[in-house]
């Protein structure tokens, strides 16, 4: 099969753990990137990129790198591709695009230019108008440009891959698919322990601790990827990938969730169930402060309330008490704990071993390694214990990269703020980029607020200074508050001939 160039999208913080994933699957070429990595494939790799993937977002099939100083560059550049090889007057397509440059200062402008460049195609060669769709196009197609250097794709993957397909429901704010399965990648878990996550809200972490230990790609749940309405699509080739189950595996161990919430309990019991590995995975409803140590050895990881779209009435003395729990109830063991704010961190009372910054949405997390040992740190290594593994104490050395791309990721959308101030079309924007849009529109809006404030004060400090008898008359402060995030439904149904729990 011909082999061409691929890109895989992720999230901030999971590149490596995507080029580990993409060795495993046995591609070539593998370059790591910011939020994403490139790799070179087949059409049976792409297939099975999509289908095998954990941590990535989607699969784009670049068709023209190219170099544009304006829109009307663009617009020649995507004219003279041969448009026949990919769409037809019945096929229906939509394009997004995604701009860090200080000559294109509206991605959608961009976007328009695209289209309009593919719609004269079609005019000038058959005298009729392709059909443009929004919502659920036929094809999906990329513009991504960086200062001036431009590369058009084709998305393989239609709707985004966190989108698995076994979610029956979700509580409150739900973590990202990919984003749990990168947490699980993250700990180096080799699915040789038992599991347990003591704030499982609907399940997700369980879920995909579990697709893990049984080895079942996530793919199996998705109704359909983007490429099977592309022109040479094989649709033998995606069934023989979709029927070989030939590297799933027995799990030994258990999968342990907890929540002080019935309502979640129960949907992460209909999700796992939904996903077929509800056998190996136990969820009851249980407060942090009655958590029993396990009678096996086992890995923790879990995503507490932070306070931004879950919350509790005490948050810091529930970190205080998830910090007791573990110093006394899980001496032995190995948590791996995702959260936004340092003083909740804090209040737990423990020292971190390793420290991974990661973006939950738009919030700006850190994912943290506690090592729980009796005694002294001291005794604990002379006893031939390791807070550290090999690979975490190579990437603590490159904690500065680390820093150099956060504050890049913030400093280019920010600049973003400054260009783009008319609000998107989210149905043509992918999960990457409306969270993107969000965390500027939050930054923006804070700008804002802080700048009317200084001007009220001021406003204020004049009147009081030269109308002291009108110092009653000042108009009161209106408490705004921003909150980043998201919210939506993933519920989406498996295919029809997935094998049933």
């Amino acid at each position: 099969m011909e082999q061409f160039e691929l890109i895989a999208k992720t999230f901030q913080g999971l590149e490596e753990v995507l080029a580990q994933e993409l060795t495993e699957l046995g591609a070539d070429e593998i370059q790591i990137g910011r939020r994403m990595v490139s790799f070179v494939g087949n059409k049976e790799m792409m297939y099975r990129a999509n289908f095998c993937l954990r941590t990535a977002v989607r699969i784009l099939k670049p068709i023209k790198h190219f170099t544009a100083s304006d829109a009307n560059d663009v617009y020649t550049a995507v004219r003279a591709i041969d448009w026949s090889q990919y769409l037809d007057l019945n096929t229906t397509f939509a394009v997004d695009s995604v701009v860090y440059s200080t000559e294109f200062r509206h991605s959608k402008f961009v976007a328009y230019k695209v289209k309009d460049a593919i719609v004269d195609y079609f005019r000038e060669t058959t005298d009729e108008r392709p059909n443009i769709r929004i919502s659920k196009p036929d094809i999906q197609l990329n513009i991504h440009i960086a200062e001036d250097q431009c590369t058009l794709s084709l998305d393989s993957s239609g709707e985004s891959l966190h989108l698995r397909g076994y979610r029956t429901g979700q509580g409150e704010a739900p973590i990202n698919e990919v984003l749990a399965a990168g947490l699980i990648k993250l700990t180096g878990w080799q699915c040789d322990t038992d599991f347990i996550d003591p704030f499982c809200g609907s399940g997700t972490i369980l879920v995909e601790a579990a697709l893990m230990a049984r080895n079942i790609y996530p793919g199996v749940f998705r109704k359909h990827f983007g490429f099977e309405k592309w022109k040479d699509f094989d649709a033998e080739l995606l069934e023989s990938i979709y029927n070989d189950d030939s590297e799933e595996r027995e799990f030994t161990h258990h999968i342990y969730g907890y929540d002080l919430n019935l309502r979640a309990v129960e949907i992460a019991r209909d999700n796992a169930k939904s996903a077929g590995v509800s056998d190996i995975i136990s969820v009851e409803q249980r407060d942090i402060a009655n958590f029993v140590k396990p009678a096996e050895k086992a890995l923790m990881v879990t995503n507490p309330p932070y306070g931004e779209r879950i919350t509790s009435p005490d948050l810091l003395g529930l970190y205080r008490t998830f910090g007791r729990v573990l110093k006394h109830d899980f001496t032995g063991g190995e948590a791996w704990v995702i959260s936004y704010k340092e003083e909740c961190f804090a209040n737990m009372g423990l020292k971190p071993s390793f420290k991974v910054p990661l973006f939950n949405g738009s919030l700006d997390c850190e994912f943290r390694k506690y090592q729980l040992f009796d005694g002294k740190l001291d005794a604990f290594r002379a006893a031939g214990g390791d807070v550290k593994t090999n690979e975490e104490r190579r990437r603590m050395a490159e904690s500065g990269r680390f820093k150099k791309r956060r504050d890049e990721f913030k400093g280019r959308n920010a600049e973003g703020d400054a260009q783009e101030r008319e609000k998107p079309d989210f149905t043509a924007l992918d999960e990457e980029q409306i969270q993107a849009y969000k965390i500027l529109r939050r930054k923006h809006s804070e700008f804002e607020l802080r700048n009317g404030r200084g001007e009220k004060r001021n406003g204020r400090n004049e009147k009081r200074n030269g109308h002291n008898d009108r110092r009653n008359a000042r108009p009161n402060r209106d408490e705004k508050s921003f909150k980043g995030g998201r919210t939506g439904r993933y519920d989406r149904n498996r295919r029809n001939d997935h094998r049933d729990d």
